[in-house]
């Protein structure tokens, strides 16, 4: 590996980067939600990937194209109608669904435009996020969520036992899954494990339709 790209990887947030080692050489990939276009660049100039970008907020498409990234700017709850079936290799979506609307629908729409769909997300059955309930009755913020329930974008939290029921009800396949800490490393629980819900932070699946 050249020192660019050596570089390149130790500027990337660390639960991206595992992202990025799923995803093939060459694929056609969508980061839905990319932000300021970190993942997508990495993927576009270390893995030659063929790297398209949703991005809802007006900064954050102008920081993707400020880079040469093809980004445009949409949502989530209502613009994935718009791509056909099988578009796209891998979709990527990246503590991104807790914030949208209708979370059954988006994850259904991922696993349709994309082969493999990857989503990471914030788990609320975290220990920390018990105990502030529990200890101190309020909403708890947490280094994942850390806005007040007032301010909040983040409207509909789960556990990672409620997601991967989710998944099964929707028929879905999980190829691949790593329970997180904040800074995206893996703790080494299986997600069945029942240590995984209650110390992961946050967690990442790769799925696909059965």
């Amino acid at each position: 590996m050249s020192p660019a790209a050596d570089l390149a990887r130790a500027a990337l947030r660390a639960d991206l980067l595992f992202i990025a080692d799923l995803i093939e050489p060459g694929a056609r990939v969508l980061d839905i939600g990319c932000g300021d276009g970190a993942l997508l660049h990495y993927l576009s100039s270390e893995r030659g990937v063929d790297g398209r970008g949703i991005e809802i907020s007006q900064t954050g498409v102008n920081a993707c194209v400020s880079h040469g990234l093809s980004v445009i700017q949409g949502n989530a709850d209502t613009d994935l109608n718009d791509y056909p079936d099988g578009a796209f290799d891998y979709v990527v979506l990246s503590r991104t669904l807790q914030a949208t609307r209708n979370p059954r629908e988006v994850l259904a729409q991922l696993v349709r435009i994309g082969r493999k769909a990857i989503v990471t997300f914030p788990n609320f059955g975290y220990w920390r996020v018990r105990w502030n309930l529990i200890a101190l009755g309020r909403m708890p913020t947490t280094r994942l969520l850390a806005d007040p329930w007032y301010s909040t974008e983040n409207i509909h939290l789960c556990t990672i036992r409620d997601f991967m029921q989710l998944c099964d009800d929707l028929g879905l396949r999980t190829e691949r899954q790593a329970i997180l800490n904040h800074t995206g490393h893996n703790i080494k629980f299986r997600s069945t494990s029942r240590f995984a819900n209650f110390f992961g932070e946050q967690a990442l699946f790769m799925l696909s339709q059965r």
